[in-house]
């Protein structure tokens, strides 16, 4: 006989969840599929004819170098600006994108240096051609190595046609732009001081100046009166410098018209030392008061006497010796004293030594004094040597240009002191490890060098200048921060004018002709000709082409010198706006937003905005978003010599470039960002809920048919809820993608998921959706409530994941699966009568309660009272009466997810649960009376032999 007694097996009759969306991603292999996909479908055309007729929204792309394999700071720009532009495609504009490349300049040049060294060529060797060739060729192939690794990244765009600033369109378009400077009367051949670098032998602009720990030989040197002012004619004035080797440049000593200056007599020197100070007792010094106990301690001076006060208005017209006098004839000039606003007393002696063929400030404080121009010597040459200019010491270098010892002292330095020694004009030295520029390229410190160059004036503030006018045109640009405004308005207002010229072979070329005074000569008819070359044949048409063929008929050739400079390679990235927004129609000008590193407030930022105001007098953009660098996990650079650097395409290898994505939208993009193996890890995380949170919503809808869905009346109060809360995480998700808050873009979505539905909802109703009837209401509700939220959360996760949106997406419906994508989709906007915050604060303060019973659910699982948690019965206490109200409408005991539940307005039985965060709520629990339902598992009275199944259950298998 059979036996009664035995459980039947009822899982046919459950309505489990069924998908092809797998639990595990393996998003390393299924990504290159997706873009296989994408490129066979042509993904960017379909989103342009798509987006035909919407608002346009550019982003233009800041070229990097094509110039070796990505980093990570290059996958976090291009994944943010990704972000960016599919989220504003998806917000209903037509948002196109044009990726970009900078392919003249030093890196490139270096790399085709080396390779034709590697061939035993010597840069002098080849000829120029040849080696811009190369040059093209060497960008050429990393512009297409490059483009691949960033397609990789999920990152959509006009990957057929990108902008390159070494198309022959290009150069010319960046020909014309400083042509447009040059015709205005805004560009000046000047000699000045600029940042020279010895072993790239070019003038560098401070966007390619980086600062590093260096150790300097300072020195103390004093210089005797020529014409002495009364009472200091045995006096001497010490100066203090960190760079001996511009001592045979000086011309001036400054002082501070504002400083207490003093005479100091030495009575004893230290006779401890082992060896003789070059000071001696009798000795008078003229010093800063506030700077003299300084200069005692590094002269090894005992005991001094401060002899008298020695009033600025005193060295007004006294000259001083050179104190290189003597050890050769051109030292024997008169050196003036000078009052200078740029001498403190902070560090030094109060008086600065003054060579303006090497500083700034220095050349600035000679021209102020009327001094001239033509007394400032070129004392050193291209490779950082002496020359003739520098008598004694000629051949001598500053700095090692070739060899393991590139960047450290050569014989300058050493060669001056022992010539000040010689003289007894040395007082001190020592060493100071200080805060040193250097080329952000070759990693060698940099040196100020006369040398002639071409400059775009900037005018000062309030003159009308360019600086004016980019200052303007900064108060009219929204930054993200906002603090950015003020970072590149300070950086404006105090730039010197701008140094467009380098000594190069491989760039776009300064197509000016020089007269015999130096003087640019501009005519319309041969920049017309110019352009007309460079558009056929390149940048090489203005280097290979005779002056003759450019300066026609109406020109003495032999009256002009053709200028073989190159321009600054900030000028050919600033002027992309030029050549790229106005000339492509699917891109507007001005772009809607620029967004690079911040480093690109020196940099690329500024140069575009400087071109651009310069030429059409305000920036080419209206926004300006900067992200941080990217730092190891301990926050320090990633550096090969740290072996802490770590490669997007390691993570996309293991990972897939998805848990890349996340990272990049999920930390703080204003900040530094830190990447490590551990953060990656939480990213996984981060991912791993939300494909279950996706995966969930795909098995519950399997078959799913629109027409199960219900009215938003007739929905139940859970269902109703929870389409509230879709429509404010709608408007959370919206803003921040708006205002480029990928952070908080990705927080909304993904504690929506994690918390409101997979915590929450999913939760509560995974009992109806796999117990109850096929067409039962509250099943209905759930799977239509379920279609709704699926369809706006792809939406949303698209932006970051679009490979995992693509795959979710194409399960879902299938019949897009020839030709359709989730990309050419739009953020749905919620149905209006989804808003209901009564409803909603009745249900904030259900799962307020619901978070207390599960936490004593928990302690009783712990505890071993219970295993499942439809094996408890609950009494749950609420003295608050608007909330045992709401309680009181709802099926509690499948709200909690037990199988009895109770609701009691008090008072609660000793030791019940409690929380903190929900005052008036009590839980006791028990275990539940009565027998587990075969088919729901429910415990319940009404369950008994043969069916085992609960009165629910029943219905459901014998209707």
């Amino acid at each position: 006989m059979p036996d009664d007694t035995a459980t039947p097996d009822y899982r046919d009759t459950l309505f489990l969840p069924q998908t092809d969306f797998p639990m595990r991603a393996g998003l390393p292999k299924k990504e290159p599929e997706i873009l296989a996909r994408w490129r066979e479908m042509k993904l960017y055309e379909r989103l342009r004819e798509d987006a035909k007729g919407q608002p346009t929204f550019t982003l233009h792309d800041g070229p990097p170098y094509a110039n070796g394999h990505l980093h990570m700071g290059h996958a976090l720009n291009k994944v943010l600006k990704d972000i960016v532009v599919r989220s504003r495609q998806m917000s209903g504009f037509d948002a196109p994108y044009v990726p970009g490349w900078d392919c003249h300049g030093l890196p490139i040049e270096w790399q085709v240096e080396k390779a034709f060294k590697e061939r035993g060529r010597t840069k002098a060797e080849v000829p120029s051609s040849e080696f811009r060739t190369a040059c093209r060729d060497y960008a050429r192939e990393w512009v297409g190595i490059q483009s691949e690794e960033f397609r990789r990244l999920g990152i959509e765009g006009d990957w057929g046609d990108p902008y390159t600033t070494m198309a022959f369109s290009s150069e010319a378009a960046i020909v014309a732009e400083f042509l447009r400077f040059a015709e205005k009367g805004q560009v000046y051949r000047g000699s000045k001081p600029v940042m020279w670098s010895p072993v790239e032998q070019t003038a560098l602009a401070e966007a390619e100046i980086e600062y590093h720990e260096h150790t300097s030989t300072t020195i103390w040197v004093r210089f005797g009166f020529r014409d002495a002012p009364e009472g200091l004619e045995d006096a001497k004035v010490v100066i203090w410098t960190t760079t001996p080797w511009t001592i045979p440049g000086n011309r001036a000593v400054a002082y501070g018209p504002t400083l207490s200056y003093g005479l100091y007599e030495v009575e004893k020197v230290r006779d401890d030392l082992g060896f003789e100070p070059w000071t001696k007792a009798g000795d008078k010094l003229l010093l800063a008061d506030a700077l003299a106990e300084d200069v005692r301690e590094a002269g090894f001076i005992e005991q001094w006497r401060r002899v008298r006060d020695v009033p600025t208005a005193l060295l007004k017209d006294a000259t001083l010796d050179h104190p290189l006098k003597g050890f050769a004839d051109a030292y024997g000039f008169a050196v003036p004293l000078l009052t200078g606003d740029h001498v403190t007393d902070e560090a030094g002696t109060g008086f600065v030594h003054t060579a303006p063929s090497h500083g700034q400030e220095d050349y600035f404080c000679w021209l102020e004094h009327g001094l001239p121009l033509s007394d400032v010597p070129y004392t050193v040459d291209e490779t950082g040597t002496y020359t003739d200019e520098a008598p004694g010491f000629t051949g001598e270098q500053v700095f090692v240009t070739s060899g393991k010892k590139t960047g450290r002292d050569g014989g300058a330095n050493k060669a001056v002191i022992a010539a000040l020694m010689e003289r007894g004009a040395l007082f001190a030295r020592g060493r100071l490890a200080h805060s040193y520029p250097h080329s952000w390229r070759s990693k060698a410190p940099v040196l100020f060098r006369n040398t002639p160059q071409w400059f775009i004036p900037l005018g000062a503030i309030g003159e009308g200048g360019l600086r004016d006018r980019a200052l303007k045109a900064v108060t009219e640009t929204r930054f993200f921060p906002a603090s950015g405004q003020k970072r590149i308005r300070a950086m404006v207002e105090g730039r010197p004018d701008w140094l467009v010229s380098r000594q190069r072979a491989w760039g776009v070329p300064i197509t000016l002709f020089v007269d015999q005074d130096g003087k640019p000569l501009i005519d319309p008819r041969v920049n017309a000709r110019v352009l007309k070359a460079i558009r056929e044949r390149g940048a090489d048409a203005w280097f290979d082409t005779p002056k003759e063929a450019f300066l026609g008929d109406a020109h003495d050739a032999s009256a002009y010198e053709k200028v073989e400079d190159i321009l600054d390679v900030w000028f050919d990235s600033g002027s992309t706006h030029a050549f790229v927004l106005e000339a492509r129609k699917s891109l507007s000008w001005p772009a809607d937003l620029y967004l690079e590193g911040s480093d690109q407030h020196r940099g690329w930022f500024q140069s575009s905005l400087l071109e651009s105001c310069g030429t059409r007098g305000r920036a080419p953009y209206n926004a300006v978003l900067t992200h941080g660098f990217v730092l190891d996990g301990q926050g320090r650079k990633m550096s090969k010599s740290l072996g802490n650097v770590i490669l997007p395409e390691e993570i996309t290898q293991k990972y897939g470039a998805d848990i890349l994505r996340i990272w990049a939208a999920s930390a703080d993009s204003a900040e530094d960002m830190r990447i490590s193996d551990e953060i990656v890890g939480s990213a996984v995380d981060a991912y791993r809920k939300m494909r279950n949170s996706l995966r969930y919503m795909l098995a519950a809808l399997d078959g799913y048919d629109e027409s199960e869905a219900l009215p938003h009346a007739k929905l139940p109060g859970l269902e109703r809820y929870v389409l509230h809360r879709l429509d404010a995480v709608e408007a959370q998700v919206r803003e921040a993608y708006e205002g480029f808050d990928f952070k908080a873009a990705w927080r909304a979505l993904s504690d929506f998921c994690a918390q409101d539905l997979s915590a929450f909802y999913f939760d509560v109703r995974k009992d109806s959706l796999y117990c109850d009837a096929k067409d039962d209401p509250v099943r209905r509700a759930a799977r239509g409530t379920m279609s709704r939220l699926f369809e706006n959360v792809i939406r949303w996760l698209a932006p970051i994941c679009p490979f995992t949106a693509e795959e979710a997406f194409l399960v879902r419906h299938p019949e897009e699966a020839e030709a359709g994508s989730v990309h050419l989709q739009r953020f749905l906007v919620p149905d209006p009568a989804w808003r209901d915050d009564e409803l909603a604060e009745r249900w904030e303060r259900i799962r307020t309660v619901r978070r207390v019973v599960n936490g004593a659910l928990e302690v009783a699982r712990r505890e071993k009272k219970i295993g499942a948690s439809l094996e408890a019965a609950v009494m749950v206490t609420v003295e608050d009466p608007q909330t045992r109200a709401a309680l009181g409408h709802q099926d509690i005991a499948t709200l909690f997810i037990v199988s009895d539940a109770a609701l009691s307005d008090g008072p609660a039985p000793a030791g019940a649960f409690r929380l903190d965060e929900a005052e008036g709520v009590a839980v006791s629990l028990d275990t539940a009376k009565g027998e587990k339902c075969a088919r729901c598992w429910r415990v319940l009275e009404d369950v008994a032999p043969p069916s085992h199944l609960c009165g629910r259950c029943h219905g459901v298998v014998s209707p």
